[in-house]
């Protein structure tokens, strides 16, 4: 199918999801779509933007709007930036190095999973434009030294270390399908792959699938089993701000910490000399419960100020999204879920059609809106909160 005929035939993220239903198995489908638990931290961060109300301005003289911005001295052309998946080679053969390759014709950011199905180097080889590389701190401090210098030395602008996840959330709709380590699939579940037969043949062309960047690692075997056993032994409870003043100290780029929601931890983070935090409850993947990132952004936002870089995963799922987390503070916004669906679909092409709706939805928000660029988006455009609607909460600082 032509970048045309997919384009009128999606248009918009939630037909590709509903596409991505469809040509998946559903145990993948689940493993990509679903969150921990009872999934209520899943289903408001999406819910949570339709609380925001717009008050547009008119005769704003706006055109077409501007929509480029510079993040860490790269100028981008779009400020929806791809955030780290793992395992996106389950969706599409080589699915990073699609995803990667459609963000830079984008003129946007990706950043690579530790979790991919390629190595940083072959990432770096099939899309050598502008990516980060996001590490995980493990108990074996070496293992995560070698990862930050495998970046540096593959050209990798910033570095994302996520702090959400030294424990691992119950996904149960994977635990119900039987994708675990070891795979417990049974029956039913091997019979729903058989069904798919165009994923089928898609990834029996794609040989050994799995955890690319832990090949060889102390000894391990390289099959997805082994190392993912491996992957989630090495995760550290005891992650400290003593282990990002050590990662500062290692890393000379820009730092951002993902999986921040409480101002007082942006704080904290700007005292070590970290650049930037993403406010992120890891797609409602770890802590059920937790706030929705967009409830969580304007305190985070405010204490911030000048001296963080400030973005945004979770939930985003139309244009109007990406315009109400930078009217609250954002400088740009990742997505998981939605670029995972477009690569389920259609592979680079499917990824494009992603960022393009985007790019068109956020374009056409801001006309109606009265902004001509990024910098003329602020909280002026949102309506104060209705009087029976709680405003988000403000948290304490401590300190």
């Amino acid at each position: 199918m032509d970048c045309e005929a997919l384009a009128r035939r999606f248009y918009s993220i939630e037909t590709l999801r509903r596409a991505a239903r469809r040509v998946l198995p559903k145990v993948i489908f689940d493993f990509a779509d679903g969150g921990a638990e009872n999934e209520a931290t899943l289903r408001r961060n999406e819910a949570d933007f339709d609380r925001l109300e717009l008050v547009p301005r008119m005769c704003a003289g706006v055109g077409t709007p501007d929509l480029s911005l510079e993040l860490f001295g790269r100028q981008l052309r779009l400020p929806v930036l791809i955030g780290p998946t793992g395992l996106s080679g389950i969706l599409w053969p080589a699915g990073e190095i699609a995803a990667a390759r459609a963000a830079q014709a984008a003129g946007t950011i990706y950043c690579q999973s530790h979790g991919s199905t390629c190595t940083i180097e072959e990432l770096a080889a099939g899309a050598p434009g502008a990516r980060w590389f996001q590490v995980f701190l493990y108990r074996d401090r070496g293992l995560t030294r070698g990862m930050v210098e495998r970046a540096q030395a593959a050209g990798c602008e910033a570095l994302v270390l996520t702090v959400d996840n030294q424990v691992l959330g119950q996904r149960e709709r994977d635990l119900a399908n039987g994708f675990a380590i070891p795979p417990r699939l049974g029956v039913r579940g091997m019979l729903d792959m058989a069904l798919h037969l165009r994923w089928l043949v898609r990834m029996r062309a794609a040989r050994g699938i799995g955890f690319a960047n832990y090949r060889g690692a102390a000894g391990h075997a390289e099959d997805i089993v082994s190392l993912g056993a491996y992957v989630a032994r090495m995760l550290d409870p005891e992650l400290s701000w003593r282990d990002v003043a050590w990662l500062r100290e290692l890393w000379r780029g820009p730092l951002l910490l993902k999986g921040i929601l409480h101002p007082d931890d942006a704080r904290i983070a700007a005292e070590h000399g970290v650049d930037g935090v993403i406010v992120s409850n890891h797609g409602g993947r770890q802590l059920d419960g937790a706030v929705s990132s967009i409830r969580a952004l304007p305190a985070v936002a405010e204490v911030a100020g000048d001296r963080l870089v400030v973005l945004l995963d979770g939930g985003v799922r139309r244009g109007v999204d990406v315009l109400r987390a930078l009217a609250l503070g954002a400088r740009a916004v990742l997505i998981g879920r939605p670029h995972w669906w477009g690569l389920a679909v259609a592979g680079e092409a499917g990824v494009a059609l992603v960022l393009d709706i985007f790019r068109r939805e956020l374009e056409r928000a801001m006309a109606l809106s009265g902004c001509a660029s990024l910098p003329a988006i602020d909280r002026r455009l949102l309506a104060p909160s209705a009087p029976n609607e709680p405003a988000a909460p403000r948290l304490r600082l401590v300190g």
